[in-house]
């Protein structure tokens, strides 16, 4: 008998995956938005490093102190790449799997920044909570490049599930698809 909960994502995946998809992409590109921003801040405005917070973080600066906000925003990613993955098939999928390996990753790294800062102990004996990629990047940097290798992989994902295949049509559940790729001409 299926629980509630399935249902609930049967529907995501299916009746509702796109709006689902739509809602996701656009706290992706709210979340690219704001590293964006600081990056803007830091090498093209020339704004020191302390104050260049983002959009969000100018007028409320807890918000990028914060490792309890940041954990919970690679969480969201994490959740919404493994609830929404079950609408995706073929070559979207493969693509999809790839943001969900590399986001997994990017969780780990938040995991261990959120559990240095509430015990107060650091990697490597340094003076600020320190994720394992950040002994060799800066953390700006990190995040820019993190974002991007999640984002970029999730977008082709995207593309092509709304360009599937005949084959990866024929087994789709949701109504993504903007029309189903031709199928190729006899010889």
């Amino acid at each position: 008998m299926p629980t509630r909960t399935t249902g609930l994502l049967t529907r995501l995946n299916e009746q509702h995956h796109r709006t689902a998809l739509g809602l996701f992409l656009v706290i992706v590109v709210a979340h690219w938005a704001e590293h964006i921003a600081q990056a803007i801040q830091i090498y093209a405005l020339g704004w020191p490093l302390k104050e260049a917070r983002g959009v969000l973080g100018v007028p409320f600066p807890w918000l990028v102190t914060s490792e309890w906000m940041h954990y919970g925003y690679a969480l969201i990613m994490l959740a919404g790449l493994i609830l929404l993955r079950r609408g995706f098939t073929g070559r979207s999928r493969t693509w999809w799997n790839i943001a969900l390996g590399i986001q997994f990753w990017h969780h780990i790294e938040h995991l261990l920044l959120l559990l240095q800062s509430m015990t107060g102990t650091y990697l490597a004996g340094r003076a600020v909570p320190t994720s394992v990629i950040q002994l060799l990047v800066p953390r700006v940097e990190l995040h820019l490049f993190y974002n991007a290798v999640v984002f970029a992989p999730m977008v082709v994902a995207m593309l092509l599930h709304r360009r599937p295949s005949p084959a990866e049509h024929a087994t789709m559940r949701c109504g993504c698809a903007v029309a189903p790729a031709p199928a190729p001409a006899p010889a």
